[in-house]
């Protein structure tokens, strides 16, 4: 090892003096490796050429050398992902902007050479503090650790991962599926909405097509059709469901013609590139352009219902219907745009009344066969099996 402090010429005396910051040099794999340590304590300057070595031999960084990354902000670092993760996933970039944006409110000006596992501890109890879920916490914990130079993040991961403190705990329980009268509440509640023309028809779409917020308030009237009564999901998160044909019940249909009707008297025309849900406020006014949430109408629409629940156990609520009715898993899978038996099972929540006409109606089956092969049937001619003999009836 080899720490040394380097020599420079006094300009006002000419005398050589040694400079108060620490060095190391060492060569590694034919490559001289001469840094500073940043430090005026001998001690810290050791182990600093301790870390690097052990940084190249574990082949993190290579022989590339690193350090620039190490002191660059975490706002300045965010900017250069975010740029990369949207050319490489474009579908997700919007995730990753609203997940980074709390990281760099946080920890902007900090560098990321001082990002250590105390700052993502001390980052999980604030945004806890703030309301955030543990879900929503860990998910920017992961867009933060990815924003560091690979070495440092797996020692941050390892130190966390020891102290059983890497992830926080999320509750298991998945969404609900609302009862046939809470779903009634919440479409009459949508239905006499005073400032939302379009909540009904939203609410009906989630609730007897499955579709996503996303895929509801990006639909266009080209993936709507109402003669065919078919609709046809455009572009979403998953590959399954984008373009999945989903066709219009009655109650559907009837929503959709009745909002349609007010949607030609405020523009005057339907194009097919035209948003069934436009953007505008407090009425919209630009067909072009997508409404951009839906999350004050649906709150105003559960309240007034009063039921419990998000906006997504409508798709819930859709999937466990489906599931009811008998439809098979490919079925349900194809108009919910699911690929997997686990995400069908995630979704499919049986209600507890249809479970127990399940096992009454085996019940029902089970005595009726036992009544038959106690009490054979007195046709003549009939021929009567059972497991010791077989007798003629005559």
């Amino acid at each position: 090892m080899s720490v040394y402090r380097p020599q420079y010429s006094d300009k006002k005396s000419g005398s050589q003096k040694r400079t108060k910051t620490w060095y190391y040099k060492f060569i590694f794999a034919g490559r001289l490796i001469k840094e500073s340590a940043k430090t005026t304590s001998k001690t810290v300057a050791k182990e600093a050429e301790k870390r690097r070595r052990r940084e190249l031999e574990e082949g993190f960084n290579g022989i590339v050398d690193a350090r620039d990354e190490r002191i660059r902000p975490i706002g300045e670092l965010a900017k250069t992902f975010l740029s990369d993760y949207a050319i490489r996933q474009p579908k997700s970039a919007t995730f990753a902007e609203h997940a980074i944006r709390h990281v760099t409110e946080s920890l902007r000006d900090l560098m990321a050479v001082d990002v250590t596992d105390r700052t993502v501890l001390k980052y999980q109890t604030d945004r806890l503090s703030e309301g955030a879920a543990p879900k929503t916490v860990n998910e920017e914990v992961g867009f933060l650790l990815r924003l560091l130079p690979i070495a440092q993040a797996g020692a941050i991961r390892a130190q966390l991962k020891q102290q059983k403190k890497l992830k926080l705990k999320v509750n298991k329980q998945v969404g609900k599926a609302y009862s046939p009268e809470e779903k009634a509440q919440l479409v009459n509640a949508a239905k006499g909405a005073p400032r939302s023309k379009g909540i009904h028809l939203v609410t009906m779409l989630a609730q007897h097509a499955g579709l996503r917020d996303k895929e509801i308030r990006t639909l266009q009237w080209s993936g709507f059709d109402l003669v065919k009564r078919v609709i046809t999901v455009g572009e979403t998160k998953t590959d399954a469901g984008t373009g999945r044909t989903i066709p219009m019940n009655e109650d559907l249909f009837a929503a959709a013609v009745e909002y349609s009707k007010w949607y030609v008297e405020r523009f005057k025309a339907v194009q097919p590139d035209w948003y069934v849900f436009p953007t505008g406020k407090p009425r919209p006014n630009d067909p072009t352009r997508p409404q951009t949430s839906l999350k004050t109408a649906w709150r105003n629409v559960r309240d007034r219902a009063k039921v419990e629940g998000r906006f997504h156990d409508n798709r819930h609520t859709f999937v466990t219907d489906l599931a009811e009715s008998g439809a098979g898993d490919e079925v349900i899978r194809d108009m919910a745009g699911h690929v997997s038996k686990d995400m069908l099972k995630h979704y499919s929540h049986i209600r507890m009344q249809a479970k127990r006409r399940a096992v009454e109606a085996l019940q029902g089956k089970s005595s009726a066969a036992e009544t038959e092969r106690r009490e054979p049937a007195q046709n003549p001619g009939a021929v009567v099996q059972d497991s010791v003999q077989v007798t003629l009836v005559s």
